[in-house]
């Protein structure tokens, strides 16, 4: 594990032993009062010019078998054939040494604790967010399959905490845009390959789609993904190419999910 990754994941596991000790705190009952909308607020001491031009960070979400890696794939060449510096990234990023831990336990070749997992999972997102923000500023755009949302939205399905769930990720770059890929579970599951990993369950598809949305904000543009490919394709394009024409006029970055 990194130096800069152990940092993040010794972070988030003080608080989340800090949070736990709160007399009144209880992992298996979400209270309703603390469902609250996501806020995605500029920074001003990120050091970012209101007027430099950089990439847009572009994020797909929704479901398993929704299609977004799909989708990513063709947003992709798209935004390459129009002269656009773009790369495709995807969480988790089982290439690094947290990536690893994770697809073990998520091809159920290991087994870990709820809260250590949701942990493990933010400390993949931590170990690129200098990378993330460096290709930004450099002009790349980049097209993330999955982020922060699906972190939240998984863990809370379990029965933890959205807030304990949000705590982690705050202070990592907030998308410009965030694409939500929109079926029912029962579709979903319909698709080829469902089933293989731990998460691609009905009852539980149906638990993280309620949770979504609770976090959708002003950011998030839904899609049917119940169209074909090809629908779903045309409509992304639109969308993701009127973003990133924003971002290169110039836009400044923000964090997710500060006050």
């Amino acid at each position: 594990m990194t130096h800069a990754c152990s940092l993040a994941l010794s972070k988030a596991l003080s608080f989340g032993a800090l949070f736990t000790q709160q007399p009144n705190f209880h992992l298996n009952r979400l209270p309703k009062c603390c469902f609250m909308p996501v806020r995605m607020e500029s920074n001003c001491n990120m050091g970012v010019n209101n007027n430099d031009s950089r990439g847009a960070l572009i994020v797909l979400e929704g479901l398993d078998r929704c299609g977004k890696t799909s989708q990513s794939s063709r947003l992709f060449p798209y935004l390459e054939g129009l002269g656009h510096s773009v790369e495709l990234w995807r969480f988790p990023d089982r290439s690094t040494s947290v990536g690893k831990m994770i697809s073990a336990y998520l091809s159920n070749q290991s087994q870990l604790d709820d809260h250590t997992i949701h942990l493990l999972f933010s400390a993949n997102r931590w170990e690129k967010r200098s990378m993330m923000e460096t290709k930004l500023k450099a002009g790349t755009t980049l097209i993330v399959d999955r982020y922060s949302y699906s972190g939240v939205a998984f863990s809370s399905a379990k029965g933890i905490d959205v807030e304990w769930c949000k705590a982690p990720e705050i202070g990592l770059l907030a998308p410009d845009l965030v694409l939500y890929l929109d079926i029912p579970p029962e579709k979903a599951a319909e698709r080829g390959g469902y089933g293989s990993e731990r998460y691609e369950h009905l009852d539980f598809q149906r638990k993280v789609a309620q949770y979504y949305q609770i976090l959708r904000d002003s950011s998030w543009k839904i899609i049917d993904a119940c169209q074909s490919i090809e629908e779903v394709e045309k409509q992304l394009r639109e969308i993701v190419l009127d973003h990133v024409i924003t971002c290169h006029k110039g836009k400044p970055l923000s964090l997710l999910w500060s006050s």
